[in-house]
């Protein structure tokens, strides 16, 4: 087994007014459902600036105040790989709605209605406590050979 591990690196932003979430409606590839606006970290930038990024160029909104919220991250030890996603969240931003987007439909969703809708497991495994005070850390190994998750650790701050 090589040494070498393969990092890569995302960011989600949780976007909420009042009582609501801002949410992108994907349909266009394997990873279906709703999803926080984000993306890929690219290099040199900052994750946060990665973040803020993403939404305006899946949203059109421009963040402002962005919080850190938490850390996931998937480990596959056959691969040598890591995927690390930084989370954030916001309530304060400007700017006009996209009506659609290459990553999917921005929608309001009412945050009692998350638990309902179509969503990546990942995403609705992290979504309370991107809503809720403090941090967290989510981590899960990723068994490569029954292709699913084989542990899963949680940690609120």
């Amino acid at each position: 087994m090589s040494s070498k591990v393969d990092y890569k690196f995302w960011t989600l932003c949780l976007i909420q007014k009042e009582d609501h979430v801002l949410l992108l409606d994907r349909t266009h590839d394997e990873f279906k459902g709703f999803i926080p606006p984000g993306g890929k970290v690219d290099f040199p930038e900052s994750f946060t600036d990665a973040a803020i990024r993403e939404v305006k160029e899946e949203t059109g909104l421009d963040v402002h105040h962005v919080t850190y919220k938490g850390l996931y991250e998937y480990v596959n030890p056959t691969k040598n790989e890591r995927y690390i996603i930084m989370n954030y969240s916001t309530d304060q931003f400007s700017g006009t709605l996209l009506t659609d987007s290459l990553e999917g439909k921005p929608t309001w969703i009412h945050i009692d209605q998350l638990m309902d809708i179509p969503m990546q497991h990942s995403i609705r495994r992290r979504l309370p406590y991107m809503l809720e005070e403090g941090t967290f850390e989510i981590h899960v190994e990723w068994d490569d050979e029954k292709d699913e998750e084989k542990h899963v650790h949680i940690k609120k701050t």
